[in-house]
């Protein structure tokens, strides 16, 4: 079965073609055929970069001016005489949407139908910058390819194993009843996937009982605490603000601070969320970047903004992994992912430092030589196994979107 996976945003359309179905499942042998991006949709100058497996890499720049446009375009790449990997639209079997807000509706993929996507906009009043876009995607995608099934992967669905003591805040609980204001998580693929691979890794152990600490480390960061197949706590809140300091986000802070800074400032709504959301973290912080690779370089030139904007990301982590290990009572394993997550080996250096009295032995060698690669990394004699592992959200959208339609079948 060919899945053909869409993650569409306001103004792009990420892209894979996945070869898979249950056998292919079970074995782990799925394949990527293709793969690619359309990026400032709704322009005469969109970018269309196209890589097809073991093939040369395309790129354009063309006039695409909306969704519907840009995932016609998508199919006529796939399916080029020259750079194809198809026949036709006729050799794609199924469609899955990344979608990032289910709310309390969905705690797993649903096969779209007019109940699901009716669901999915209600959602939208808590992801009004994602959840639109990723229903658009939907339509233009159900309209191009009509007849085919279509599948909702929910970045929150993990994450609705959360008993209510753990999601819910310290606020009184009408206000739950009536705006559902509660913890949701983020990232639940990424977290999902690592956690389920490592299992996979590890058959001698017993996955059910096995306790992870999941590290999502990238622009946008957040961490969860998971045995077995159930997420037990994350950090991402209501919204993926909450938590750790992220590339521009501030992640955890006094929410007296949000008034104070409206008084003193003047400054509204808009303004605050702004703020928080674009202007704070490693960018604010540092006032070099939001890439964690030049906050690196320059607090090597010896910039202390840079340094301490370092030191407070890694801190914020130490301080969620040892809650986790609370809530785990013990952990198992620690499992980096993410672009900083597998590719910073100062972050993940400074991380496991001084943490052996929680178990954690860093094999600095390893560290280094396996950059960016999956790998075990801590010394032999570490109680808890320090891992990682690439992370593949499309491979997880892949693998629902042949169970959802399996199941109908």
């Amino acid at each position: 079965m060919n899945v053909l996976v869409l993650n569409c945003g306001s103004s792009s359309v990420k892209f894979q073609l996945v070869d898979t179905d249950l056998e292919k499942m079970r074995l782990e042998q799925e394949r990527v055929l293709a793969k690619g991006n359309i990026s400032k949709i709704g322009s005469i100058a969109a970018q269309v970069d196209y890589a097809p497996t073991g093939g040369p890499k395309f790129q354009e720049t063309t006039q695409i001016l909306d969704h519907s446009k840009a995932i016609s375009r998508i199919i006529n790449l796939l399916s080029d005489p020259e750079r194809g990997v198809i026949p036709d639209s006729s050799h794609i079997h199924a469609v899955g949407h990344r979608m990032v807000h289910g709310g309390e509706y969905f705690s797993r993929s649903m096969l779209i139908d007019e109940g699901v996507a009716a669901k999915i906009r209600e959602c939208g009043i808590l992801a009004p910058l994602h959840n639109p876009h990723n229903l658009r995607g939907y339509q233009m995608a159900s309209q191009t390819l009509p007849g085919l099934p279509h599948v909702a992967v929910f970045d929150t669905a993990f994450h609705q194993t959360m008993e209510p003591y753990v999601y819910l805040y310290g606020l009184p609980y009408v206000l739950y009843q009536r705006h559902k204001i509660r913890r949701y998580g983020f990232h639940g693929t990424s977290h999902r996937f690592v956690s389920d691979r490592l299992m996979n890794l590890t058959k001698d152990k017993d996955p059910e009982s096995m306790r992870m600490i999941t590290l999502h480390l990238g622009n946008g960061c957040s961490m969860a605490a998971v045995k077995g197949h159930r997420s037990l706590d994350t950090s991402m809140g209501f919204t993926p603000l909450e938590g750790l300091l992220m590339g521009t986000r501030s992640g955890d802070l006094d929410p007296a601070v949000v008034l104070y800074l409206m008084g003193a400032e003047e400054i509204g709504m808009t303004e605050v969320n702004t703020l928080l959301n674009k202007h704070s973290g490693l960018q604010g912080v540092s006032g070099v970047s939001n890439d964690m690779r030049e906050v690196v370089a320059a607090m090597d030139e010896g910039n202390e903004r840079a340094m301490i904007a370092f030191k407070m990301f890694c801190y914020r982590i130490k301080k969620y992994i040892g809650a986790y290990q609370a809530t785990l009572n013990g952990a198992d394993a620690i499992i980096f992912t993410g672009g900083i997550g597998e590719n910073g080996c100062e972050t993940r250096s400074e991380i496991c430092s001084n943490m052996d009295g929680l178990g954690l032995k860093l094999d600095e060698e390893k560290n280094v030589a396996h950059n960016g690669r999956e790998s075990l990394i801590s010394t032999p004699d570490s109680s808890v196994e320090i891992w990682i592992i690439p992370t593949n959200e499309e491979i997880v959208i892949a693998r629902d979107t042949v169970r959802c339609v399996e199941v109908v079948e």
